[in-house]
């Protein structure tokens, strides 16, 4: 690697408080000025999503002008895609909406802070190709079958743990536990400290935290502590035989063996936030939206065989990141609109996975979907999401071990949702378990 971290003392790490801590006390001293005179349209806004109350806009705007420009928000102005043609027409031109000229969220890059993170999705052509062909081979079918076993021994290991007698948080208990164990699986990271991964992944990926500008140079040194002790890691394995894991895969690729101490932990941050709070909000949004839908639930668990459309069904209603940002590098017409160069284009996977031209019903779950695999909650074209066939097998090999033990998940109505336009999931969820 061409540069090395600041120095970081690895046995006494920041651990709390997490972001969601840390932001909600934020916010209890710097309360938001509700504008009500706010454009119902500015579906950034946290609380539609934190209350559940996103559905409306979107399906208005759906219906309406699915095409459409935010003049202010929060976050400057920006145009909203809503439904699923343009976003697979924005996301097949790469080379028009750039990912990298200001980054995959709504919220704007400091240009002028020497704190950026570069990552490969958030990079174009060709850099991206190469970066991204190297950490792939973690992500094919025969990694795939050769981790099943694992997953699978994990996951029973995680649900046979869990209280049958009592209500428990299955965000943490199972969520959290089942990712970060697979996340450390990935980077060879030490088990013990698997747990670090989640705290680094929440304060690297919660979009809100650029509104605190006071809580800015703690997440920095937080996001340090996280390049020095994957640099330790990296140091370890530099003159080590390859190894499956993914430092391995950097250190011995091509594109990434001289990344810069910023552009690994850019690399990292991506990995980590992809890898964490996607599949992490899947399970739980499996678990709420199962609820929510009984005689779905009573198919599912009648039919066993209806699990690997089931996961896509789920993932489709959940969409666990709501948004991907594109920058427009040129005016182009957009199914009529005239988007002008350095316009800031916004991709709403979470109402494209609502389109009513193609998906019946979109609010309801329905498991045996027949194009359940056309959402774009992966997104779409080169920037795809890499790790997809993994979580795709964490999501079937959970729902498949909770019915071979007859376990039914029953959220208690007690919960806590992120909030945030970008990750789309839950902080809390407690529930009772049952058998069937």
């Amino acid at each position: 690697m061409a540069s090395a971290a600041p120095q970081i003392d690895l046995e006494n790490l920041t651990t709390s408080p997490t972001a969601d801590k840390a932001l909600e006390q934020w916010y209890n001293e710097n309360p938001p000025v509700q504008d009500a005179d706010a454009n119902p349209w500015d579906v950034s806004r946290a609380e539609l999503y934190s209350k559940d109350l996103w559905r409306a806009p979107f399906a208005e705007m759906r219906a309406k002008a699915p095409i459409n420009k935010i003049e202010e928000s929060d976050y400057g102005p920006y145009w909203n895609v809503t439904t699923h043609k343009p976003i697979q027409h924005v996301e097949a031109l790469p080379d028009i909406y750039s990912s990298e000229a200001g980054g995959i969220v709504i919220a704007d890059p400091n240009r002028e802070d020497e704190f950026e993170l570069p990552m490969f999705i958030a990079m174009d052509r060709p850099k991206h190709t190469g970066q991204r062909r190297t950490v792939a081979p973690a992500f094919t079918p025969t990694e795939m079958k050769r981790m099943e076993d694992e997953i699978r021994t994990r996951t029973g290991e995680v649900l046979d743990g869990l209280p049958w007698d009592k209500p428990f948080d299955w965000v943490d208990r199972v969520s959290i536990e089942l990712t970060t164990g697979m996340l450390a699986i990935l980077f060879g990271f030490p088990w013990e400290d698997r747990r670090l991964l989640t705290f680094w992944s929440d304060w690297a990926g919660d979009v809100e935290l650029t509104k605190a500008p006071e809580l800015d140079e703690f997440r920095r040194g937080i996001l340090f502590e996280m390049g020095a002790y994957f640099q330790r890691l990296w140091n370890e394995r530099i003159n080590a035989e390859p190894t499956p894991d993914l430092i391995s895969m950097m250190i011995h690729s091509d594109a990434m063996s001289e990344m810069d101490h910023m552009e690994f932990m850019g690399n990292l941050v991506l990995l980590i936030v992809g890898g964490n709070d996607t599949t992490r909000n899947s399970m739980s949004g499996f678990a709420y939206g199962l609820s929510q839908f009984p005689d779905e639930r009573a198919k599912l668990q009648a039919n066993p065989e209806l699990i690997p459309n089931a996961v896509q069904e789920l993932i489709r209603w959940q969409t666990p990141l709501a948004h991907m940002r594109r920058t427009a590098l040129e005016d182009h017409d957009l199914f009529g609109n005239q988007i002008k160069e350095g316009d800031k284009v916004v991709l709403w996977y979470i109402s494209a996975n609502r389109d009513e031209t193609v998906f019946e019903n979109p609010d309801q779950i329905i498991l045996d979907r027949e194009n359940a695999r056309r959402h774009l909650a992966f997104g779409y074209g080169i920037h795809r999401c890499v790790g997809a066939r993994l979580a795709e097998l964490q999501l079937r090999i959970l729902l498949e071990e909770m019915h071979a033990r007859r376990m039914q998940v029953n959220p208690t109505g007690k919960m806590r949702r992120v909030h945030a336009c970008f990750v789309h999931g839950y902080r809390e969820m407690e529930v009772e378990l049952s058998r069937y």
